[in-house]
């Protein structure tokens, strides 16, 4: 009985650490959790090595996922986004809120297109700020029966350099260029106005003045989107993520498994 009110009680610990608005307090969630899996597997061996089991086992998990579905998924090469317009974004969490200040922010509404990734549907709705230069978009995901949604704001250089401010709640499946500077913000940030200040320090850190910031066409944001994501193709392939698997598609390579192995770990700790 005192076995199973220890571990309970550090089980509903870390659900409360986990549901928390502050990020420090979410990873002292992550340690509850292996706390608690570290003390089942020691009440049930009566050995400290059975608790290491258990908080290693958390650890290899991903790797069911990545050796099942990652390991024979195909992506395509050349991925067109078509242009379609976002579903109702009442449906999708602070999705109209961060519409609607985008625009009172003096962003112009450039368009929308969607694309599919295995299995995951992304609608993007383009905004354009011709003053800074700079691109504002709201992603609306949808894969299965979960929906989220997300904010990024990009501003980049004639060179090809990039900086990106964004609160996209996961680790990035594909290795970002050296040239792309992109920040993540906690998840939890839906104010658009505070990811807008943030992107602003953002280039103000890598002191980048508005006028060497390149004009983008706002008629053409979904071309440039495209260009961006066969930038990070190219650069994966380059470094050995992903490789060819035939029929104009890529597959992640032992080494991109391994990659998305590390970055399933972050998401594990970090939780937005």
């Amino acid at each position: 009985m005192q076995a199973f009110l220890i571990v309970s009680g550090l089980l509903i610990m870390a659900i409360a650490f986990r549901t928390a608005r502050r990020g420090w307090v979410r990873k002292l969630g992550a340690v509850a959790f292996l706390a608690a899996s570290y003390a089942l597997f020691f009440f049930l061996t009566d050995q400290w090595w059975g608790g290491v089991i258990g908080v290693v086992v958390w650890f290899f998990l991903p790797w069911v996922e990545l050796l099942t579905r990652v390991k024979r998924m195909k992506l395509p090469m050349d991925n067109r986004l078509r242009h379609q317009t976002v579903p109702n974004t009442s449906f999708f969490p602070h999705a109209q809120q961060m519409l609607d200040t985008m625009e009172s922010e003096g962003f112009d509404y450039a368009g929308d297109c969607c694309w599919e990734w295995s299995g995951m549907k992304q609608h993007y709705r383009m905004y354009y700020h011709q003053e800074t230069r700079t691109m504002a978009t709201l992603c609306l995901c949808e894969q299965s029966d979960v929906v989220f949604s997300f904010v990024s704001i990009t501003s980049a250089s004639e060179d090809g350099s990039q900086w990106r401010t964004t609160n996209y709640p996961f680790a990035e499946t594909l290795q970002v260029p050296r040239n792309f500077y992109w920040m993540h913000v906690p998840c939890t940030r839906n104010c658009f106005r505070q990811i807008w200040s943030n992107h602003c320090e953002h280039l103000q850190k890598y002191s980048v003045p508005t006028s060497e910031l390149m004009e983008m066409d706002p008629e053409h944001l979904d071309d440039w989107i495209e260009q961006e994501m066969q930038k990070m193709i190219e650069h994966n392939l380059d470094r050995g993520i992903i490789e060819f698997a035939g029929d104009g598609s890529f597959c992640y390579s032992t080494r991109g498994l391994f990659y998305l192995w590390g970055q399933f770990i972050k998401d594990m700790v970090r939780f937005c």
